[in-house]
């Protein structure tokens, strides 16, 4: 699974690397080196402007709630625990398959975190996990395969600005063979070249699978860094950078 990743990228960097046409953001977020679930992120998505038909769709960079609500869901508490979507069921899932067919979107992250189980234990008797950061060889950003929603608040009135909540999820597959002895699941990537094909909420269906694939190998880089990232509530550039090896836990 991918339950945090790190995005420090500024609103104007991602509208240049990603051919943003709009900039759709009442205000930028702050570097954020622990996203966790039901954080606010960023998320690029093709949609129309409004009032205008879907082959008129833009590029936009929007800001959403990482953890999807479905549209017939009766409350927001329901994206805490749909944070990622398997790529294996994402098509069929009745939580996912209307955005899958429609609301695709890509989600930035200067790489993402798992835990990998180390051979001491807890005072509890648990694993003792060791934290690493996986990101691009040699830096970049990863456009990590999302899907949005748009859930309507029913205890809104009509006129409040925020009766609409933006949400997401990311779409995992299995690991790829070098970061597999980490976690057995990682984000799917979508290549540049493949992006159009798949924000464009006109894309036949049948076609949208093959355009997810996992990240070569060799692509990206893993390492330990320090066990502060596991608390949601520190945060700082100092969580990605590498851990000294006297103090990786093995």
């Amino acid at each position: 699974m991918c339950g945090r990743y790190a995005s420090s990228r500024r609103p104007e960097e991602l509208v240049e690397e990603f051919d943003v046409d709009a900039l759709r953001i009442a205000a930028p977020l702050e570097p954020d080196y622990n996203v966790a679930p039901t954080k606010e992120v960023y998320a690029v998505v093709e949609r129309p402007p409004s009032g205008e038909q879907a082959a008129d769709a833009e590029r936009q960079l929007r800001v959403v709630r990482w953890g999807l609500v479905p549209s017939w869901a009766k409350d927001a508490s329901i994206g805490n625990r749909m944070i990622n979507a398997r790529m294996e069921t994402v098509a069929e899932k009745p939580a996912y398959k209307r955005a899958f067919a429609k609301r695709r979107c890509l989600l930035p992250a200067d790489g993402y975190f798992e835990w990998y189980p180390t051979q001491q234990t807890t005072k509890a008797g648990k694993p003792l996990k060791q934290p690493f950061f996986i990101r691009p060889q040699g830096g970049g950003t990863l456009a990590m395969a999302g899907l949005y929603e748009i859930w309507r608040d029913p205890a809104r009135a009509d006129d409040d600005p925020d009766r609409f909540l933006w949400s997401c999820t990311v779409i995992t597959t299995d690991a790829e063979d070098d970061l597999g002895h980490i976690h057995d699941r990682m984000p799917l990537m979508v290549e540049r070249d493949r992006w159009g094909s798949w924000l464009d909420p006109t894309a036949p269906q049948d076609a949208l699978l093959d355009l997810l694939v996992p990240a070569a190998p060799g692509t990206l880089e893993a390492y330990p860094v320090s066990r502060e990232v596991s608390n949601v509530r520190n945060n700082g550039a100092h969580l990605v950078e590498p851990l000294p090896l006297e103090e990786v836990v093995e």
